[in-house]
């Protein structure tokens, strides 16, 4: 028993299930907003949308899990040869390689599996090798191009599309018109993690130079990369900005535009305490500050909707 427990422990660490808080609660956000479009689908019965809302925490958690291990396994190497990342789980034999890939093999079984519970919307199982590939296809991103970052933004910015896709059903008897809230909130998504994944890269910037890999912060140098991602989170906001005025349906008010003002403070303390000159509160600004920014919006956007 104590054993399983701290393979279970160990496993969770691999994934860094802690770091779920940037996708999911934007995930649930989408669900929500899909639910208070005027427009309902005809399956909108209580029974139905718990099933969906299930679907999407499956699937959520399934996806996320499946990418982190993969990425675990492709980058083994390269963390082995990082100082930084030298104690992560299969360079320091925490876990062996054989179990990380049944992690991998199983997690995606679930995540393929789970978007069973969609049907008879079969969009979601449709899509769910290439929404997979693309978000494990990152993991070999920055082997070829400096544009990772964005990479990794659009893979979160995944979650509320398929989610908005889970609970509204066929995009053809919708109209894509119905994807706009959506779309605009992945976009901001996509910045904004692109904004502080570069943060994040600043960290191994001489590490990606010496071994050939691409980086915003290696190509561009340090100082340069924080004003690109200051200009990230600025496209940001003001993406968050527009969704009022292109989305009108969604009735957002008082709480939702209080909720960016909160998150602009947010995004010029992220910046504040970085700086080129210091990188000692780089996991503060990535970690504590983003969980905030996303359970802060997610929670007030989602309110603002209900009300």
């Amino acid at each position: 028993m104590i054993r399983w427990l701290d393979v279970s422990r160990q496993f969770l660490s691999l994934i860094r299930f802690s770091h779920t808080v940037f996708a999911l609660p934007f995930a649930a956000l989408a669900c929500v907003w899909a639910l208070a479009m005027p427009e309902q689908p005809q399956w909108a019965a209580f029974s139905a949308v718990a099933w969906r809302l299930l679907g999407v925490l499956v699937c959520m958690v399934a996806a996320r899990s499946a990418a982190m291990a993969f990425n675990r396994l492709v980058d083994a190497s390269i963390d082995g040869a990082n100082p930084r990342t030298a104690m992560r789980h299969l360079p320091a034999g925490l876990l062996s390689r054989s179990q990380v890939v049944l992690f991998f093999l199983g997690c995606s079984l679930i995540f393929v599996g789970g978007t069973l519970l969609f049907l008879p919307n079969r969009l979601p199982l449709l899509f769910s090798l290439p929404v997979l590939a693309w978000i494990c296809g990152y993991s070999f991103a920055k082997r070829f191009t400096a544009a990772a970052h964005l990479w990794l933004g659009v893979a979160l910015a995944l979650s509320p599309l398929c989610a908005w896709v889970a609970i509204r059903g066929e995009i053809v008897q919708l109209g894509l018109s119905d994807l706009v809230a959506p779309a605009l909130l992945g976009a901001a998504i996509a910045c904004w993690v692109a904004g502080f994944d570069i943060i994040y890269a600043t960290q191994d910037a001489d590490f990606d130079r010496r071994s050939g890999l691409h980086s915003i912060p290696a190509r561009l140098g340090i100082p340069r990369a924080l004003r690109l991602a200051a200009v990230l989170h600025l496209l940001m906001w003001l993406l968050l900005v527009s969704i009022p005025w292109l989305v009108p349906q969604l009735n957002l008010g008082t709480i939702y535009w209080s909720s960016l003002v909160i998150v602009a403070v947010l995004l010029v303390r992220q910046h504040w305490i970085v700086s080129a000159d210091d990188l000692n509160r780089v996991n503060e600004a990535f970690f504590t500050l983003n969980a905030l920014i996303s359970f802060g919006l997610s929670m007030f956007a989602a309110l603002d909707a209900c009300l």
